[in-house]
């Protein structure tokens, strides 16, 4: 989908003064992962028009939990889930994403009278026609008229979100050396295992990078990091100068991107490696163990090396620049571009 116009955002902002806020729905199953990928949509979309956001989290009871979405009814549903029959009246926007919120992405437009404006992030895979807008990773190669392809997923991170984030880890972080590395380590997946011995290789590699650098590591793990990796490579970098998060209060990732020098993921995660990629700074893809053919993990690391974003991880720490990714905002554009009336 080609957006044409390219003045939305004065225009929604001189719309904004006249006008009452646009309303906002976020649907997911309340995941971070998931959730932050609509959120983050519809917080680009706010900073481009006044408007109210609101969380709805959709759970299933577990006996229907997975049942094709076209069997599910909202009957279905798990105490204190959001409930479309409740709905006094339906928002301006809703940007829904993950399995959980299809069977109701598909049928909120005849629910609210045509009144909703419907954005599904990722690949539904299911009735695709049903969703005015979908915002699919472009390495999923989803096509249709009412699709737009972006770089990665959207995401919530922005250069101020990430300064906002600062200060309140900057006696953990300020202190050390540059080029601080930060190592964001996922885990094993349907695509990728991180055994101990890959684990322990990766984890040399690193510190021997860091060391010729004389520099200092930020590393946080992910929840599907095994917990064998996790004690395989704490061991070995622990020893750098650096902070290694142990999972304990609130989450610095944000505050180790802004502080990093350079930004190494695994390359299990699609979400991790755009996300960083909208940083600016250099962004190096650490190998795995592949349980099958890289498929889109592999169009996503071509796409952002050839932004000049990322590069496979050779163990050198050699700074680059380039134009960082702002694919969010670039769909919250296109979703206020296809809207009626906006």
């Amino acid at each position: 989908m080609e957006v044409t116009s390219t003045n939305i955002e004065a225009e929604g902002r001189a719309r904004g003064m006249a006008a009452r806020p646009l309303s906002i729905w976020v649907v997911s199953d309340g995941r971070t992962g998931i959730q932050n990928q609509a959120l983050g949509l519809a917080e680009a979309v706010a900073r481009l028009t006044p408007a109210d956001i609101a969380i709805k989290t959709v759970r299933w009871r577990p006996a229907f939990d997975r049942w094709p979405s076209g069997l599910k009814t909202p009957a279905m549903l798990a105490p204190g889930s959001f409930d479309p029959r409740r709905v006094a009246e339906w928002p301006d926007l809703w940007i829904a994403t993950g399995r959980a919120s299809l069977p109701l992405s598909a049928r909120v437009r005849g629910w609210s009278g045509s009144r909703t404006f419907v954005v599904q992030t990722q690949d539904p895979r299911w009735r695709n026609d049903r969703y005015d807008l979908i915002v699919a990773p472009a390495h999923d190669e989803v096509s249709g008229p009412n699709v737009l392809s972006i770089t990665g997923s959207p995401h919530r991170i922005t250069r101020e979100r990430l300064a906002e984030a600062a200060p309140a880890f900057a006696a953990r972080i300020a202190p050390l050396p540059h080029p601080r590395v930060a190592v964001m380590v996922g885990g094993a997946s349907a695509a990728f295992d991180l055994p101990p011995d890959h684990s322990a290789d990766l984890a040399e590699r690193i510190a021997k990078a860091v060391d010729a650098a004389k520099g200092s590591l930020l590393l946080t793990y992910s929840r599907r990091t095994p917990e064998a990796a996790k004690a395989v490579m704490t061991a070995r970098l622990s020893a750098l100068p650096g902070w290694i998060w142990d999972g304990a209060g609130d989450n610095p990732l944000f505050a180790m991107l802004d502080g990093a020098d350079h930004i190494l993921v695994t390359e299990d995660s699609a979400n991790m490696a755009a996300e960083a990629a909208s940083t600016g700074k250099p962004v190096h893809v650490l190998p795995m163990i592949a349980k099958k053919a890289p498929g889109k993990f592999a169009r996503l690391h071509a796409d952002l090396q050839a932004r000049g974003a990322a590069c496979p991880f050779d163990g050198a720490l050699t700074p680059w620049t380039y134009a960082p990714l702002n694919e969010t905002e670039r769909a919250a554009r296109a979703v206020l571009a296809a809207m009626p009336n906006r």
